[in-house]
């Protein structure tokens, strides 16, 4: 009886550590996110949150940066392992000759949104009027940043005709729009809904809305995922598959949660002083994160635009788009946890 305790005991140790009957390669890793508090990011604070990383036998720790280029900055640099960050740096570090791949979405849209300030810029009438202003972001080079070229860009304007402000992601992003530290913000919630609900900031774009996402971008064009370089996914598969299996099951949680659940889960920190405000920004950003963590087809070619719309050399490049992503541990999540 003994005996068999002790081998029932050493099974139930080990299980955890197991994907799809295969052991993890490397159990203990480091995530580097930039701007964990934003919704843009959520699903990666419920699989943390929930312990769906512990569940797949992971051992996460999660870095938090001021914004999603200094995230990246991390992995290239050797300091963490994935990035939870935006999908179109996959598609810009193949153009730099550094293969980064995503395996599993968190956001169905970007979810930022590019505002003024109506008391820095009264008369505003068009994008034209922000020549010359400073527009605050994440962090210079983040995907707040690539939304900003990509409008000014459709506008005619150059993203050296506007001066660019890493402000953050939390209260410090608040805090410069209502000094007047920037003339208009590139950012995403709970920041944006704060900002609009007390006045300080009138929308001009808004990605937080699938359908005026796609119409923008010219088609799909996913938020936030994972991605890591190639040689981490060809040499730790397993582990891999595990990360994608805690994100699915955080998606499809999320597309079933209310109010009060979220209230239960996230760090309060997160809510920037008006728990309320975030519970309205989360009813909007339910609708922009991934249901299943699938990359839709056509994501990486509107990646690329978005990208080459502001990089001529960029533009003249031919690049195999089927190595930015890959829905092959998605597939296998989602039939691993077909109801999260």
């Amino acid at each position: 009886m003994q005996r068999r305790h002790l081998i029932a005991t050493t099974l139930a140790a080990t299980l955890p550590t197991l994907g799809w009957g295969q052991a993890l390669e490397k159990p203990q890793l480091t995530i580097a996110v930039g701007g964990k508090n934003l919704f843009y990011y959520l699903p990666l604070t419920i699989a943390e949150q929930l312990g769906y990383f512990k569940a797949e036998g992971l051992d996460v720790t999660i870095v938090d940066f001021s914004g999603g280029a200094r995230a990246l900055q991390a992995v290239v640099g050797g300091s963490a392992d994935v990035v939870s960050g935006a999908f179109e740096h996959t598609v810009n570090m193949h153009y730099k000759g550094q293969p980064m791949r995503a395996f599993v979405v968190q956001g169905a849209a970007p979810q930022i949104t590019l505002g003024y300030n109506p008391k820095a810029i009264p008369n505003y009438q068009s994008v034209a009027d922000l020549r010359g202003k400073k527009i605050g972001v994440t962090a210079p080079g983040s995907s707040t940043n690539v939304v900003v070229n990509f409008v000014l860009a459709k506008a005619g304007l150059k993203p050296s005709d506007v001066s660019i402000v890493g402000v953050g992601a939390g209260n410090g992003a608040v805090a410069a729009m209502r000094s007047g530290q920037v003339d208009a913000m590139s950012n995403l919630d709970p920041v944006s809904t704060l900002l609009t609900r007390s006045g300080d900031m009138k929308i001009i774009t808004d990605t937080r809305n699938l359908a005026e996402a796609e119409k923008i971008f010219g088609g799909p064009m996913p938020g936030a995922c994972l991605y890591c370089p190639q040689p981490f996914i060809d040499k730790h598969p397993n582990t891999v598959q595990a990360l994608a299996n805690a994100i699915v099951r955080a998606d499809k949680w999320i597309q079933r949660a209310g109010p009060s659940d979220i209230v239960k889960v996230v760090p309060e920190s997160y809510f920037l002083g008006d728990r309320a405000v975030y519970l309205e920004a989360f009813l909007s950003a339910q609708k922009a994160l991934s249901p299943d963590g699938v990359f839709p087809a056509k994501a990486p070619e509107t990646a690329f635009r978005a990208l080459a719309s502001v990089d001529d050399k960029l533009a003249a490049t031919k690049l195999d788009l089927s190595l930015v992503y890959t829905n092959d541990f998605v597939r296998k999540a989602n039939a691993k946890y077909p109801k999260g």
